[in-house]
């Protein structure tokens, strides 16, 4: 599908986004392994986490749904049964490494793949801790989907994350509800947390301290009323859409504010964004609130080292948003997004340049001059849904309207997003 963007005279405006999507993700999953019902209020929209409630439903979950609020029936950590095909993740990496972590550990043997985006993806840095866990894991080539689990009676670990991932993390912690004896594990640096908040929420044993996590095994998770804020990683597009358009003022309701996430407000507050975070307050451990930005010039930055890690999913908002700064944007130690939907830093750079942009590619990063201008443009999202978004509001700032080709893999993360856009839009 193609999609016609023409420019922003403003972007203005008040909008609630769909739920986030890792938290989503996570909380179906434990809600799952719950005793129990739990009910799920905002849920995320995107095909990704729809993926997630279709292998639940394969392993014998009661899912229902009403509109954005999904109920689901906890079987317990001995409730799942074995699927009758395999399971299907869709696009979702997310979907397909943290629920090897509970496949690894079901008295049956099951099969994870997706579609041929996923089958590209490395699943090593989930296969190495979960075999030491004695779990046994088959992939193609040894590192790729489909993925299949023999599962078994597991062990804790004490683990050391080669790379800060909160995807792997996340794994490890749920096949360690069925271990046999406590896990560890020590993060190089502090990755997203929802997993922990959501774990001591419904009832888990679960302990923190200086990025070194211990988790007790076999927890009786209770289910719950749960409500899932709004995606920080989806408003990065209507923050980044309101500084790079003119006279811009948006309003972000109900977002979650995680300071594992802060790392975006951290960056665009340093290169002299004018933010404000309005009527923050707690929901099962979550710290949400409102979000306004103001249209202002933007300096720009580098990003790398831990910053990189937290931002992996903006950047190529951000890239867009660094090439109109005043200084430019370097980002640096960002080879991950090489194995993402696409190689990220490829496509990035491949339609910065076709909208008139200069751009330097690294093997691990861009480094983006400032003060350039976006020419009108055919741009393509090579099915990548945050390639996609990214350059959807790159157009809003061009100089004539541009197309968008493969523009519903938006849907992915977030299905509303060209209502949204053209919500806020101002001609």
């Amino acid at each position: 599908m193609d999609r016609i963007i023409a420019p922003a005279q403003r972007f203005a405006g008040v909008v609630r986004l769909p739920g986030d999507k890792s938290i989503s993700h996570r909380y179906a999953m434990l809600a799952a392994l719950a005793e129990g019902p739990s009910s799920i209020q905002n849920f995320s929209t995107g095909a990704d986490c729809h993926s997630t409630l279709g292998c639940l439903r394969a392993l014998g979950v009661g899912i229902t749904q009403s509109d954005a609020t999904v109920r689901i029936e906890g079987v317990g950590l001995d409730g799942l049964r074995a699927p009758t095909g395999p399971l299907d993740a869709g696009n979702s990496g997310s979907t397909i490494r943290m629920l090897s972590g509970v496949l690894a550990a079901q008295p049956f043997t099951s099969e994870i793949a997706g579609d041929e985006s996923l089958a590209r993806r490395p699943m090593r840095r989930i296969l190495d801790p979960l075999s030491q866990m004695g779990a046994l894991i088959a992939a193609r080539d040894g590192n790729f989907p489909p993925l299949r689990l023999s599962g078994g009676p597991l062990h804790g670990i004490d683990y050391a994350l080669p790379v800060a991932s909160a995807q792997v993390k996340t794994a490890i912690l749920l096949a360690g509800l069925f271990a046999s004896g406590e896990t560890v594990i020590r993060e190089p640096v502090q990755t997203r947390d929802h997993t922990e908040i959501a774990l001591r929420e419904m009832g888990g044993s679960i302990q923190v301290r200086q990025r070194v996590i211990q988790l007790q095994p076999r927890p009786r998770l209770r289910g719950r009323e749960l409500a899932v804020p709004s995606d920080l990683s989806s408003a990065a597009f209507f923050l980044v859409a309101a500084l790079l358009v003119p006279g811009s003022e948006v309003i972000v309701e109900g977002v979650g504010l995680n300071p594992t996430r802060s790392a975006l407000l951290d960056l665009l507050a340093s290169m002299g964004a004018q933010l404000k975070i309005l009527e923050v307050r707690e929901q099962a451990g979550e710290l949400i609130g409102n979000l306004l930005v103001r249209y202002a010039p933007i300096r720009g930055g580098v990003i790398r080292g831990s910053q990189t890690a937290a931002l992996i999913d903006e950047i190529p908002v951000l890239a867009v948003l660094g090439a109109t700064s005043q200084t430019g944007l370097i980002i640096k130690d960002a080879s991950e997004l090489r194995v993402k939907e696409t190689d990220r830093i490829a496509t990035v750079a491949d339609n910065l340049g076709r909208l008139g942009v200069t751009v330097k590619v690294a093997p691990d990063g861009l480094e983006i001059p400032g003060n350039q201008r976006f020419r009108a443009a055919e741009l393509d999202s090579f099915g990548d849904h945050r390639i996609a978004m990214a350059f959807a509001v790159a157009a809003l700032a061009a100089d004539g309207p541009c197309v968008i080709h493969g523009a519903e893999a938006a849907a992915v993360s977030f299905p509303e997003f060209w209502d949204t856009v053209e919500k806020l839009r101002r001609s």
